[in-house]
């Protein structure tokens, strides 16, 4: 018996002594682009011999470990040329790769293998990246090129409406969502009331959404992150583009400081429709402004650092005596540090502003509000190995709340200067973040990330009956707010209430076989900021209040399982998901609450719970002349707020109504395709299902006067939203082999002319005294012309 069982295990030991004896070594580098040197986020370096590859970091750094031996190498992104190349690894090497762009070749390049299908075996989900040469080409309102419009054509995410700033996802509200530019929070990603996004496409370099299964290194937000890189900078030759289009304009430049070392990167834009008012007799203008910059320096072979900027500012004023002025400003400098070809790191210093302010000259005051932050962040990634790679850092945010403060105009308008109490508060997280392939089959992505919230002391702070800042009228069955009984003045340091949150995540992934796969994710989310807004479209007077004493944090989990498929060779891509979703703390209000320069917010909020549910599908063409995507999705988002207790009735009768952003079917789909190499057409058809909203069930007569009363909460709704936009672009013959490229791109927001309903109102006819309701449209059909330079 003895002899039978060591067989066995002596040839365990000498197989496991022969895997570890092999000797391995470390392939590690950065990849750019050849004409600019610009790093490239997301390059796949695949093995085919061995079924293994990796992905570039944000940073454009790869590393990859390999037993002793040959290899032929497989480099490939898309809209680059793949290389291809053979490597003798006998020691650990450092080889940096430079990629030419697909529109450089001379000839054709044959892909024998779709290197992409890698992503078929990992396990992130619930995420969807646009090439910025995607978004120029989706025509969009007034012909501007726009981030924020180009991603409500995915699955799962869709807006309030023409002219409505923000986003939603998954059921989600607009503040749910974490905005990241080069890592900088951005508050109000909107220019013009949500006409256009804050962000220049010229000077972004990647895209990515994240709807779920979120890594453990974001937090804050419970519905999703969208990240956005800026560009770094050619550090080879000047280059300049920009564009002239209806009513705004761009200019971006970028060129080396130190030749293949430093690297600048400057761009603006601006609107000037304003100026052609005065020739209508209109005082009123409306325009935009933003500032894009970045500096890069390659210190030596481990050592990078970063200064990036944005400001902008919107300008909005009814002749001299209205003027409204807001904006972000982010500032960050980021410090890249190889500690080995296995340990990657990243510094960061960042600053975010969101300033809102107020002239009004006709009552004699200004008013200004705004939220700012410091944030600290060091990351690293680890790459033990090919099948195990670990992500772990820590991040540090100091905020500051200014909810508001009234100045006087002049020293004749009686205003009294007040300033409302200011908030402060400091998050603090860490994170561990793991990637292991378990089988060629089954992959994880999980992790742990543990969140602290303080809130921190302010000068005033009601204190409350039982702690209770807002009271229930049984007799009336109403709430109402509740008086203070006591004021007391904290000092800064003191700790007003203090939260405290384990966030675990886990995604997988299961290999059906090289084209198809089924993954799942859990996500736990905390959100400690809120935004105080009771409109379907947030506004620049909203303003964000920190979780405290009266204010729980928002906490998701959310449960995602989908099925992914590559079709001929990945010519074609399948991807679908069913996820829920479910909100704790989502905060809501009473009725008839005052938002506006209130003092004591928590006297109008209760704590209620939200749920999301649903299914999207996204099917995309790939490659050839017609490319593009059809995505549908199917949902409910639902919220309520039950009483306290078993005496009060809650908001809406404690049941369950639609959130603004219930969008119960979705469509978008997108077309692109290239006839020839000088015009190229693209377009879109969008339907969604009309927004929740609120209609009078009745009236009563005061006074003479006809009062409406309405009946539960996002009842009705809205009449369904469609519309087709179609774009054309012109690319002059002429431009081959000159250095200054044109092209024209023309455009036809609304093809038809649908007039979609911003809002439906009612009021009286004047001639026959009958109630109607009147339908508010923002657009119709609007042709649009761009051109577009490139030196």
């Amino acid at each position: 018996m003895g002899k039978i069982t060591s067989l066995p295990f002596y040839l365990l030991i000498l197989f496991s002594t022969n895997l570890f004896s092999q000797e391995r070594f470390t392939l590690s580098g950065t990849i750019t682009e050849i004409a600019s040197n610009e790093t490239l986020i997301g390059v796949t370096v695949a093995v085919p011999a061995l079924s293994t590859g990796v992905i570039t970091n944000e940073y454009g750094f790869y590393s990859i470990t390999l037993p002793h031996g040959s290899y032929e190498l497989h480099i490939s992104s898309l809209g680059y040329q793949d290389i291809i190349q053979t490597i003798d690894l006998s020691y650990d090497q450092k080889i940096n790769f430079q990629l030419l762009e697909d529109a450089e070749q001379l000839e054709e390049v044959v892909v024998t293998e779709d290197i992409e299908k890698l992503n078929i075996r990992k396990p992130q989900m619930s995420v969807n990246s646009l090439s910025v040469e995607t978004i120029k080409k989706i025509p969009v309102i007034l012909g501007e090129a726009d981030i924020i419009k180009s991603i409500l054509l995915l699955p799962g995410v869709s807006n309030a409406g023409e002219g409505a700033s923000g986003f939603n996802v998954r059921g989600g509200a607009v503040d749910q969502n974490l905005i990241l530019l080069d890592e900088a929070t951005i508050f109000n990603s909107s220019h013009l009331f949500g006409f256009f996004s804050v962000f220049n496409p010229d000077a972004i370099k990647d895209v990515k959404l994240f709807k779920g299964g979120i890594p453990s290194r974001y937090g804050g937000r419970v519905s999703s992150v969208l990240e956005i890189f800026q560009k770094e900078g050619n550090s080879k030759e000047l280059k300049v583009n920009g564009g002239i289009g209806a009513v705004a304009s761009r200019l971006l430049a970028e060129g080396p400081i130190i030749r293949d070392k430093a690297a600048f990167l400057i761009g603006g834009r601006a609107s000037y429709a304003h100026l052609f008012l005065p020739l209508f007799d209109i005082d009123n203008t409306a325009y935009f402004y933003d500032l894009n910059t970045k500096l890069n320096f390659k210190l030596n072979e481990s050592n990078n650092i970063f200064f990036s900027g944005y400001f902008g500012r919107d300008v909005f004023s009814i002749s001299e005596s209205f003027v409204n002025t807001y904006g972000n400003t982010v500032l960050n400098f980021r410090w890249n540090h190889l500690f080995s070809d296995k340990l990657f790191s990243n510094l960061s210093l960042i600053y975010s502003d969101y300033y809102y302010g107020l002239k009004l000259d006709f009552v004699g005051f200004k008013w200004n509000s705004g939220i700012q932050n410091f944030n600290l962040k060091y990351d690293f990634k680890h790459y033990l190995s090919n099948n195990f790679q670990v992500n772990y850092g820590i991040n540090n945010i100091y905020y500051r709340f200014n909810p508001g403060k009234i100045e006087p105009s002049d020293s004749e308008s009686g205003i009294i200067e007040n300033q409302l109490i200011q908030k402060y508060a400091n998050e603090f997280a860490v994170y561990v973040d793991v990637e292991q392939n378990i089988t060629e089959k089954l992959s994880l992505q999980y992790g742990l990330r543990l969140s602290n919230f303080i809130r921190l002391g302010q000068d005033e702070l009601n204190v409350y009956e039982n702690d209770n800042p807002v009271s229930f009228d049984p007799v009336l069955q109403i709430f109402k707010e509740a008086d203070p009984i006591d004021v007391i003045y904290p000092e800064r340091r003191e700790q007003l209430a203090t939260f405290t949150n384990l966030e675990p995540r886990i995604a997988l992934a299961y290999s059906l076989d090289a084209n198809n796969s089924i993954k799942a994710s859990y996500t736990r989310l905390a959100q400690y900021l809120h935004l105080i807004s009771n409109t379907s479209s947030p506004t620049p007077l909203d303003v964000w209040t920190p979780s405290g004493p009266f204010i729980k944090p928002q906490l998701l989990d959310q449960y995602a399982v989908g099925y992914f498929k590559n079709l001929k060779d990945g010519d074609y891509s399948l991807e679908t998901e069913v996820f829920y979703k479910d909100i704790q703390n989502r905060i809501d209000y009473i009725d008839g609450a005052n938002l506006i320069a209130n003092d004591a917010i928590e006297q109008v909020i209760l704590n209620g719970e939200a749920r999301a549910y649903g299914f999207e599908l996204l099917f995309r063409k790939n490659r050839d002349r017609f490319q593009g995507w059809l995505a549908y999705t199917l949902s409910k988002s639902e919220q309520r707020t039950p009483g306290r207790n078993a005496s009060e009735t809650g908001i809406n009768s404690g049941s369950w109504y639609n959130t603004p952003y219930d969008k119960t079917h979705d469509v978008s789909l997108y077309v692109n395709y290239e006839l020839n190499k000088k015009w190229s057409f693209n377009s879109n058809f969008v339907f969604q299902t009309g927004q929740p909203t609120n209609y009078p069930i009745g009236q009563f007569e005061f006074q003479n006067l006809a009062v409406p009363y309405y009946g539960l909460r996002n009842k009705e709704r809205l009449p369904a939203y469609h519309r087709i936009d179609f774009s054309a672009t012109l690319t002059p013959r002429k431009n081959k082999g000159r250095k200054l490229k044109a092209e024209w791109v023309f455009s036809i927001y609304n093809l038809y002319n649908r007039r979609n309903a911003a809002s439906i109102g009612f009021s009286r006819n004047g001639d026959t005294g009958v109630n109607e309701a009147v339908r508010t449209s923002i657009f119709g059909l609007v042709p649009a012309a761009t051109y577009n330079i490139k030196f």
